[in-house]
């Protein structure tokens, strides 16, 4: 089986930020590194097979979404990609039709990365108006779907009023041309990439350290788009063994 982890730890990425812990972006957004093959044989197979569980997009997202594809496809020839008007070349040989009346479906086929858009709603906050989720991080995208940034929010403690605030601002402030970004950090029993969890469900923590062997860890870009203004948010998931994590 092709593998789905990474060896190679990415070095901007070894300093733990605080929460909301973000810098400006140096270099490319989109990334391939050494599991791509393995990790998008499970994203088309995600979905070919749960396509409802791991895309949405209300109609209010939709330009939003064709914007995001049109920006990625001028991205992906840097990258070891062949794109033409009709498809893409992926560096792992597979060959994607480009359909731009299902703009999230072809971006989650080809990338690495899963991208929501987030668009500014009538309570001043942004909502989530799209997103190819295929590997979440114990939340589920049915539930945070067309919900603000407190509602999508909602089950983690430490997002009170004050971190809400400073993460609306962020988002308010995203530049088009200025993307910023920050990382996460998490211990998890298994090395599964799609890791769906119901906000009503707590998170199963072993009751000894040492039985987290894998170490899941999000880049995650915010990026505003030049045309709709949305926010798109960016998450490459790298997830490592424990003997591959520097000490």
């Amino acid at each position: 089986m092709t593998p789905i982890l990474q060896t190679v730890f990415p070095p901007d990425m070894m300093t733990k930020r605080a929460l909301p812990g973000i810098a400006p972006v140096q270099g490319g957004i989109l990334h391939v590194d050494d599991a791509y093959s393995g990790q998008m044989d499970q994203r088309r197979r995600l979905l070919t097979t749960r396509r409802d569980k791991v895309l949405r997009l209300l109609p209010e997202g939709q330009g939003a979404a064709l914007e995001v594809l049109h920006w990625a496809l001028t991205q992906l020839p840097a990258l070891g990609y062949t794109v033409t008007p009709d498809t893409v070349l992926c560096p792992d040989g597979h060959l994607e039709p480009i359909d731009f009346a299902d703009p999230l479906a072809t971006l989650g086929r080809v990338c690495q990365a899963d991208f929501c858009i987030l668009q500014a709603g009538s309570q001043n906050e942004h909502v989530m108006t799209g997103a190819v989720l295929c590997f979440p991080a114990s939340w589920t995208l049915s539930e945070k779907i067309g919900r603000s940034l407190t509602g999508i929010h909602t089950p983690v403690m430490e997002y009170d009023d004050n971190i809400a605030r400073r993460v609306q601002r962020l988002f308010d402030g995203v530049q088009v041309g200025r993307p910023v970004w920050r990382f996460n950090q998490l211990w998890y029993v298994d090395a599964q990439l799609h890791q769906p969890r119901s906000e009503t469900d707590k998170r199963v923590v072993p009751e000894r350290a040492e039985a987290a062997n894998f170490l899941r860890t999000e880049r995650q870009i915010m990026m505003r788009l030049p045309e709709s203004r949305a926010v798109v948010f960016i998450i490459h998931t790298y997830i490592f063994a424990r003997e591959n994590v520097p000490e």
